[in-house]
């Protein structure tokens, strides 16, 4: 695994974006993988893992997040200045196409490129998001963030295992390496999630109504897999069976009973990541 930056604008200047990078840097081939809302890159670190072969994998941190830096305006923290920085991103790549994983927010942001002409995104998996959101599933997500502290590692776990129902099949090592890159050293000495608070001010907004982008996404016409948890409030089955039936692109996986989002920790997540884009190769 390698680190890499770029330097992106926002409406106060300019904010360091931070990445993990995997594979042979000498690929053509790029997989971009984008992290859920108050996520971070090393979700993916056992997805890059699996890919790296076949792949040039980035996992950038979203700001606010993990080690990007935190936006002097929390109004920042919204889906048009993700799609400017990921632009920038894939523009410092070098590259002219990219294969994109997207998870909850990181789909968002896979969708939007992918629905202007010319874009760069060649196949695109959308984990457990789709262009429509329940105002209650949004208001749920923004409900949970906050700056909670902690005394040590064991509370921070106990506290994501909560959080995080779709995650339950993870190992204890799993867990333990989402606590690790999950925590940030508080200026008190506790510990709190690694990333800014003030994402929940613009979520807060947001979830005052449905969100609503079909619009946007009847422009997406590359190669989609789609990956709804069964008991997903967020990705619901009519929304998810509405995508199908809209666009002869897609694929639907449905994975029984998990709640938003699923990990793509697993080795059966993994697995129907790999063979999907090995299928769809020649797209």
């Amino acid at each position: 695994m390698r680190r890499g930056e770029i330097l992106a604008l926002d409406t106060q200047g300019f904010h360091r974006l931070r990445y993990q990078e995997w594979g042979s840097a000498d690929n053509e081939r790029v997989l971009i993988c984008v992290h859920g809302l108050a996520r971070n890159s090393r979700d993916f670190d056992d997805l890059a893992i699996a890919l790296s072969r076949n792949y040039r994998v980035i996992c950038p941190d979203l700001p606010g997040r993990g080690e990007s830096d935190w936006l002097v305006a929390s109004s920042d923290y919204a889906l048009p200045l993700y799609v400017q920085d990921m632009v920038a991103l894939i523009a410092r790549l070098g590259v002219e196409k990219v294969d994109w994983v997207g998870t909850s927010l990181g789909g968002l942001i896979g969708m939007a490129l992918a629905a202007r002409p010319g874009n760069p995104i060649r196949r695109l998996v959308l984990n457990d998001i789709g262009p429509y959101v329940p105002q209650a599933a949004l208001a749920r997500i923004a409900a949970y963030l906050g700056d909670p502290r902690f005394a040590n590692a064991a509370e921070v776990e106990t506290y994501l295992r909560g959080l995080y129902p779709a995650f339950g099949d993870l190992n204890d090592k799993q867990w333990q390496h989402l606590v690790a890159h999950g925590q940030r050293e508080c200026e008190d000495g506790r510990l709190g999630l690694h990333y800014d608070p003030a994402i929940a001010d613009n979520a807060a907004l947001v979830g005052k109504q449905d969100l609503d982008l079909w619009g946007l996404w009847s422009a997406v016409s590359c190669p989609q897999l789609l990956i709804q948890g069964g008991a997903s409030d967020v990705l619901t089955s009519e929304v998810a069976q509405r995508m199908n039936r809209e666009n002869s692109e897609l694929t639907l996986k449905t994975l029984p009973g998990l709640a938003h989002a699923p990990s793509l920790m697993e080795a059966d997540h993994i697995a129907l990541v790999v063979e999907w884009l090995r299928s769809t190769q020649g797209c």
